[in-house]
Parts: C-alpha cells; structure tokens; sequence
C-alpha cells in the first residue's frame, strides 16, 4: 500500500512574547519522501510565530505546487470543549461551533512581528462574554490579571460552566498515561492555553491560503483515511500530542527539537507501513453522541 503522504511538517508552537531560540520555542521538522521513497528532513527554529507561519505555509505551498500531499501537525488544542462558542455568544447557527471559534480567533487576535500580542487580554474579555467572572481561562501573570482574568483556576464543577477539559484529553490521559493540560490555563508548566488561542489563528490561515486544505477531523469526518477520499486533498491539518510517544533526545538536543524530529519521523513510519490512516478513525469506546461534540466544537488528536 503506498503512502498517504508524501512530506510531514510537524511543528512545536511557542507562546513566547518576545523573539526567542532554542529551548522553549518554536521548533519545525519538515520530513519530506521523494519518487525514490529516499528521505530527506530539515529541523527550523523561527524565532516569532509570524515567521513559523509563514516558514510553514511558504514550505506547504511549494510542497503542494509540486504535486505532493502533505500532513502538517501542530501541537496545541485545535477546539475548545463543548459548549463554549455558545457561551460566547458566537452564531453556531450559520457556523459550526468550532468554525465559529476559528473565525473568532483569527479576528480578534492581535500579533507583531516582535511576536508580542494580546492573549491575557482577549481571554478576559473572552470571560466576560461568557460568565462576567475570572473563568474559564486562568493563569496570567500579576501585572495581567484582571476583574475577568485571574492567576488561579476557577470552579468548573459549577452546573453552569463549560468543561474544563476535552474528550480527546480525557482519552490520551487514559491511553497513554499522559497529563494534559486544559485549554483553560494559559501559563505555567506544560500549560496549552495560550498556544491554541495564538496557534488556532495559525490554522485558520493555513486552512484557508493552501489550496486544498482540510482541517481533521472537523472537514474529514472520522474513519480510516485512504488515498481515495483524499483525492482531491493536498494537505491534512491536524492536532498532534508529543507525549504520546517516548522521546528520546540525542546527547545535548533539545526537547522541544526532539519532539519534532521524533514525531514526524514516527508518522511517516506508520504511513510507510499502510496503517497511519487508520488513526484518523475514533477509538471505539467513543459514543455516538460524543463523535457529535468532537467534530462540531472539539477536535480530537492524532495519535497511533
């Protein structure tokens, strides 16, 4: 069975406000397989998001111009858990709720190319719209709190506040003994709020400027990927977790290099093999119902 793929760009954001290398910052691995099925990869490390956005849709595009399929995959939260754009207030009934939330991020955030930008405040006043308190979103830094954004986590056990974790969390914690954080917190270790509300507008642009783009599992629906109903798509956006697979970095690398450099070389193994596309599908423990929340608002991760 031929591979789906042709090249994978796997990318490691950063929420850093200032330009910035190395450890804890944006990391890049473009593993490309040519007509001779030789590999060739090369590993990035931008130093804002607006230069990753434009390394990884300048690398797509060419990649897509030459007649090959790309799998891209970022790792932060590409939705947010059920119930939230409602809360917002947004119009899920032209959109679909993560639709809507895209189109939302992509409008209201505010970046430069000194990589500052506006996330303390927009998840403020992201609260405000939805309860007038400190929650959902939590973890700013003293000089950014506010009446509507606080350091500490809120009561998410209320009847009336939106989950504070995912589906597609719940399972990875199940099935690999992993910790994910909520898409709620915005800062502290290991924390993944502020890389989705400043990576989903990434998304959004990819999806939109590369020819025959698709957005997992949101535009693909659920089930095994083939190479028939990716006929006429160039290019998959999905989700990815490095903690789904043991990292190992050589002597002196970086982790956030490794995680890259190790995932793509993981995805494009499974694809060699036939089998990548099956982890396109649901695990079958997740209920009709659920498979509603997911493709509508939540997203889910790639993971095999």
């Amino acid at each position: 069975m031929a591979p789906l793929f042709d090249a994978y760009i796997i990318v490691d954001w950063s929420a850093a406000a200032r330009p910035v290398s190395g450890a804890n910052s944006i990391w890049i691995c473009v593993l490309e397989r040519d007509a001779r099925a030789n590999l060739s990869s090369a590993l990035f490390n931008p130093t804002t998001r607006l230069e990753a956005r434009h390394l990884v849709f300048d690398t797509a595009n060419d990649l897509i111009a030459r007649g090959r399929r790309v799998l891209i995959g970022f790792d932060f939260a590409m939705g947010y858990p059920a119930g939230t754009a409602k809360a917002l207030g947004l119009d899920i009934k032209t959109a679909l709720p993560w639709r809507a939330m895209h189109d939302y991020l992509a409008a209201h955030i505010v970046e430069a190319e000194d990589n500052s930008n506006d996330r303390f405040p927009l998840a403020a006043s992201m609260n405000d719209m939805m309860t007038g308190t400190a929650h959902p979103f939590w973890g700013a830094p003293a000089s950014k709190t506010a009446p509507t954004l606080a350091a500490r986590k809120g009561d998410f056990s209320a009847p009336d506040s939106v989950p504070e974790h995912r589906l597609a969390e719940h399972w990875i914690k199940s099935e690999f003994q992993a910790s994910p954080k909520t898409v709620w917190q915005l800062l502290g270790a290991g924390a993944v709020g502020s890389q989705s509300l400043l990576g989903i507008a990434t998304a959004a642009y990819l999806r939109q400027h590369l020819p025959g783009a698709l957005l997992w599992p949101f535009e693909t629906g659920f089930g095994e990927l083939t190479a028939k109903r990716l006929k006429n798509t160039s290019c998959i956006l999905a989700e990815i977790y490095p903690s789904t697979l043991p990292i190992s970095p050589d002597t002196g690398e970086i982790l956030d290099r490794a995680q890259v450099r190790m995932l793509s070389n993981r995805f494009e193994s499974l694809d060699s093999a036939g089998i990548l596309g099956g982890a396109f599908d649901l695990p079958n423990s997740i209920s009709g119902g659920e498979i509603h929340k997911i493709i509508d608002e939540e997203g889910w991760i790639l993971a095999k």
